[in-house]
């Protein structure tokens, strides 16, 4: 009797932990027509919902494709008192496509992935959260690939690759966080490496604070490079961040970061962007402010 019970006991948290999760969940058609049109449909039913509209995204040469940016007060708690990497989540993307097309960011998928093993501590606050977001844009089946709940906890693409808190990840380093934030600030501001700020969220009394960077590049660009892996459809998964942690400026690598937006997409096609992990790695060192280093590169080899 004790050994079936530890038997179906290994099953069911094998089971649990090989439960696939997807990073976009469908929403309900909005109002079409235009981009402008749906997207301000999308930001009302966020609004009615709760939420905070931090900003708005047109990815340049990715005509009718959008993505709303929302925070929630409740979850920018959970995502402070997480600390360091967390921050990442303080986020809530919503992709829309001018015919009325509306996919957002799974919390469950996304903040497994930002929360890491600490993620049952905030586990309610997640659900919590899907179920508004359910309400407020609708709660349709899951797309854009998938990943199990074990692999998201501690994710990287494949053996040899980056995860979240990788190394190469961090940017630059200042004496305080008032600097650290003044200069991406500024950066942003003055377009440096050919981007623009599209959302800001910043904790003050913790010390964090993620941004949401558009790449204007014309040959290298957001709108570029998503179309290369045939991804656009699930424009959610941008913009890219750069963030702060206490004097730290970091972005995630993009070998971690493209690869849990898009899991979906097979080596082959990530090889049609084999340098924009580079890419993106010298623009966001160039929007932190750090000097120019030979730094090994790191594609999608």
């Amino acid at each position: 009797m004790i050994v079936r019970w530890i038997a179906a006991w290994i099953v069911c948290v094998y089971s649990m932990g090989a439960w696939a999760i997807a990073p976009y969940v469908q929403g309900d058609p909005v109002a079409g027509g235009n981009m402008q049109t749906a997207a301000a449909a999308v930001e009302g039913k966020l609004k009615n919902g709760g939420f905070k509209i931090v900003g708005k995204y047109f990815p340049k040469a990715l005509p009718g494709y959008g993505v709303v940016v929302a925070s929630d007060e409740s979850m920018l708690d959970e995502v402070g008192a997480a600390g360091s990497h967390a921050i990442l989540g303080a986020a809530i993307r919503v992709g829309v496509r001018a015919d009325g097309s509306v996919a957002y960011a799974n919390p469950d998928y996304w903040y497994r992935a930002y929360f890491r093993r600490g993620f049952e501590k905030h586990e309610a606050a997640v659900k919590a959260l899907q179920a508004r977001l359910g309400a407020a844009l609708g709660a349709g089946k899951g797309v854009g690939g998938e990943e199990t709940a074990a692999s998201l906890l501690n994710y990287r693409y494949m053996i040899g690759m980056e995860r979240l808190d990788s190394s190469r990840s961090k940017l630059n380093t200042f004496g305080s966080f008032a600097d650290a934030l003044r200069t991406v600030r500024d950066n942003l501001a003055r377009g440096v490496g050919k981007t623009a700020k599209v959302y800001e969220i910043v904790l003050p009394e913790r010390k964090l604070a993620v941004f949401g960077v558009a790449m204007n590049d014309p040959e290298s660009g957001d709108g570029e490079w998503i179309k290369k892996i045939g991804m656009q459809d699930f424009v959610a998964g941008l913009p890219y961040e750069i963030y702060i942690v206490n004097g730290d400026v970091e972005s995630p690598h993009g070998r971690f970061r493209i690869a849990l937006a898009f899991p979906d997409v097979g080596m082959g096609q990530f090889m049609r962007i084999s340098n924009q992990p580079n890419i993106i790695f010298d623009t966001m060192s160039a929007v932190a402010g750090a000097e120019k280093k030979d730094v090994p590169q790191q594609g999608w080899q």
